[in-house]
């Protein structure tokens, strides 16, 4: 099996985020008192009293930006919390963030021209890591996918994202 790269959002596209948002709304910083959310900028929970923010993030539609492909009506852009100033990104540890084990993901996955080619629902095993690397071996498998966008099926929220190793 193969270890993939669960990919946080960019400090160049973190910093834009945080003037517009991708609806073209302003963020508004808070302090979180209880922490636990996922962050998209460092791939870890807050922490409790930590300064983010909300924002919309459109994933597909920054990657198709840097592709030079247009994702066409597969574009969609949804809520993800991110730190309200410029942190440190992930640590560098090896592994998939936010992966509780019981929970349920979508593993969704887009070919070169930025359209669906799949998916696949995950219930998160006790071994998460190698469950992840079978989902993510299964979906490269296919010659077409490009990446493929982790979502946590409750809310929809975006995760994380894995592009071809």
């Amino acid at each position: 099996m193969t270890i993939y790269t669960a990919r946080a959002i960019e400090p160049a596209t973190l910093s834009e985020l945080r003037a517009l948002d991708d609806a073209g709304r302003p963020c508004v910083p808070f302090v979180d008192p209880e922490g636990g959310d996922p962050l998209r900028c460092c791939l870890r929970p807050v922490a409790p009293g930590e300064r983010i923010a909300l924002v919309s993030y459109a994933p597909l539609r920054r990657w198709a930006a840097g592709a030079g492909v247009s994702p066409g009506a597969y574009d969609e852009q949804g809520p993800v919390f991110i730190h309200a100033d410029p942190c440190e990104g992930p640590s560098g540890e090896a592994g998939y963030p936010f992966a509780r084990a019981g929970a349920l993901r979508v593993l969704r996955r887009y070919d070169g021209r930025g359209r669906i080619a799949g998916g696949r629902l995950l219930e998160i095993p006790q071994a998460a890591e190698s469950a992840f690397d079978a989902a993510l071996d299964e979906a490269f498998s296919d010659p077409e996918v490009a990446l493929v966008h982790v979502r946590a099926v409750e809310y929809g929220c975006f995760q994380f994202e894995v592009r071809r190793p």
